[in-house]
């Protein structure tokens, strides 16, 4: 049972959220939060301790406060955050390579709970109808997210056989989304215009931030469960969610979508990578069965109901958006198409 437990990533609001829900358990005597800056929201009752997990320093706080859990919540999806690109990587896979090292060297250390995204399984027409667990990408991830995230499990293994010992949890989250948290696809699902792959509607499950932190706190404070999907029942699509965001779409052609997304990335309003645009356009489904008899956990929202509370907390557009959207809509069509010809016309 979970006595001493630090957290990565507290200043993060999933990081924060988890640490502020984990203070409510009286069987867990102290919490030790970590990041390079400190919160700037409560952390409950979890003592702040500022240091960075890709110093070794990391070990020497884990042997001084004989923690004996260590939930890595530091894995982050997008790099609005954190200074760049490269800087995210230096945290997700150096930080995650120097946090296993104190594990590894810790005498007091007897579990691992690790945030990791279904962003491993990639996303490509071949993919099956559901990913269990045990399967393998068709495509990996190229870049950003999905390829740290792979990485990251790949540190885990390692750590498992040199471990033995230690008790392994690894929650494969899908998408996350809610009324506060801000995240690559709440996103881009808040532009005022959302930019669709044409001929495409990708379906996808989300999971809803309660239930991500929920989730994080029974793989804690329960058994180990190993390695588990964890998403909202249900699915949705890329235009159904638009719909009940009330935002218009412009349906651009999916080579094309690159350069859109490019443009979206510098202007500071989305976070687009290649990967995510394939995702959009072929989507994902998660067998969510071990998160139920091996977890022994069950979501509170479905996939659509998390998506409407965060929809229910969005901005709208321009007033009377319902109406306005519909004829934007219309109108992006005829221009994705007219765009669509062109790029049919350059191409080799």
């Amino acid at each position: 049972m979970a006595k001493v437990v630090l957290v990565t990533g507290v200043s993060r609001y999933l990081g924060g959220l988890f640490a502020r829900r984990l203070s409510n358990d009286p069987s867990v005597e102290r919490i030790l939060g970590v990041d390079v800056v400190p919160p700037r929201h409560s952390i409950g009752r979890a003592d702040f301790v500022r240091a960075d997990i890709r110093n070794p320093m990391i070990g020497r706080i884990m042997a001084q406060a004989a923690v004996d859990t260590v939930v890595h919540m530091n894995v982050i999806a997008t790099p609005r955050d954190t200074g760049g690109r490269v800087t995210q990587k230096e945290i997700n896979v150096i930080g995650t390579m120097q946090l296993l090292a104190a594990c590894q060297k810790s005498e007091s250390v007897s579990r691992l709970v690790v945030k990791s995204s279904a962003a491993v399984y990639g996303s490509s027409p071949r993919d099956p109808a559901m990913f269990s667990e045990d399967m393998n990408p068709k495509t990996l991830p190229r870049t950003g997210f999905g390829k740290d995230s792979v990485e990251v499990e790949g540190y885990v293994r390692g750590f498992s056989r040199r471990r033995p010992d230690v008790e392994i949890t690894m929650l494969r989250l899908a998408n996350v989304v809610g009324p506060n948290i801000r995240t690559a696809i709440t996103d881009y699902f808040a532009l005022p215009f959302v930019p669709v792959p044409l001929g495409y509607d990708a379906r996808f499950q989300l999971v809803h931030e309660d239930d991500a932190t929920a989730a994080m706190i029974l793989a804690t404070t329960g058994p180990a469960a190993g390695i588990v999907n964890v998403a909202g029942d249900g699915f949705v699509t890329v235009t159904q969610c638009t719909a009940i965001a009330h935002r218009p779409i412009v349906p651009v052609p999916l080579p094309a979508a690159g350069l859109l997304g490019t443009v979206i990335r510098r202007s500071g309003l989305a976070d687009f990578s290649s990967d995510q645009l394939t995702f959009l356009a072929f989507g994902r489904g998660l067998d969510t069965s071990r998160m139920r008899t091996v977890l022994g956990f069950e979501p509170r929202f479905t996939t659509r109901e998390a998506f409407e509370d965060f929809a229910r907390h969005l901005d709208p557009v321009v007033p009377g958006v319902d109406g306005v959207g519909e004829a934007v809509s219309g109108a992006a069509g005829g221009t994705a198409t007219a765009l669509s010809r062109v790029f049919d016309r350059i191409q080799p």
